[in-house]
């Protein structure tokens, strides 16, 4: 079997495992984060292959979906990956990226670093941000049955993990706990470059929003 046999068959896999997902994290979340590292692969010295799997990978089962289970995703993707003839170096890099990949909160320390990983995860965070990004958000928190917005409840930047796992603050608070600080956390100079005018767009949405909200012209 090639690589690309063992790409199609991994998107098929996706394709299925996330059918009837949310909406923020579906299949078709997974195709632009897929379609975003191979952008962004184009500009760096990577593994290509790694990168296609890790990015096809990577929300197979998000923990926000299974009572915040870190180990499902990695488990899912590594007996997927043991049926196919896959060398285990690239299945440990992988396992490795879709444990590393996520936002955490807390300004925890990411425990695993490589191209690879860097590229992907920039991939992710451009899915975050913009006008895809927006819809996003929203799209959870309608999910979550959470309040769009709400002038009482301040965003809090200094949470925990446990505490970012658990927060069921406003929607709008979502994007100073974490959307707006993405554009500084990218890793690679392509995925700054296209971080800066989705980040724009958002600040952009956010003045409107407030006044909107408030009633001003």
């Amino acid at each position: 079997m090639t690589e690309d046999q063992i790409i199609s068959k991994t998107i098929d896999f996706v394709k299925e495992t996330l059918n009837g997902a949310e909406g923020g994290h579906d299949w078709f979340h997974t195709e632009r984060v897929y379609k975003n590292a191979k952008l962004i692969a184009r500009d760096e010295s990577v593994d290509q292959f790694i990168v296609a799997l890790g990015a096809l990978l990577h929300d197979i089962a998000d923990s926000k979906f299974h009572n915040g289970d870190e180990t499902i995703g990695p488990k899912v993707a590594k007996e997927f990956l043991e049926e196919l003839p896959v060398k285990e170096s690239v299945i440990h890099h992988v396992i490795n990226i879709i444990e590393n990949i996520s936002f955490k909160g807390g300004n925890e320390a990411q425990k695993f670093k490589s191209p690879e990983l860097d590229v992907i995860q920039d991939a992710d965070r451009l899915d975050a941000i913009g006008a895809i990004g927006i819809a996003r958000c929203f799209n959870y928190g309608g999910f979550k049955n959470r309040a769009l917005y709400d002038p009482e409840i301040k965003p809090d930047l200094n949470m925990s993990k446990a505490a970012y796992k658990k927060s069921t603050a406003p929607t709008i608070n979502h994007f100073y706990e974490k959307l707006l600080l993405l554009k500084d956390r990218m890793n690679t100079l392509s995925g700054r470059k296209l971080a800066e005018e989705r980040h724009s767009f958002m600040e952009e949405f956010l003045a409107q929003f407030y006044r909107e909200w408030e009633g001003r012209p």
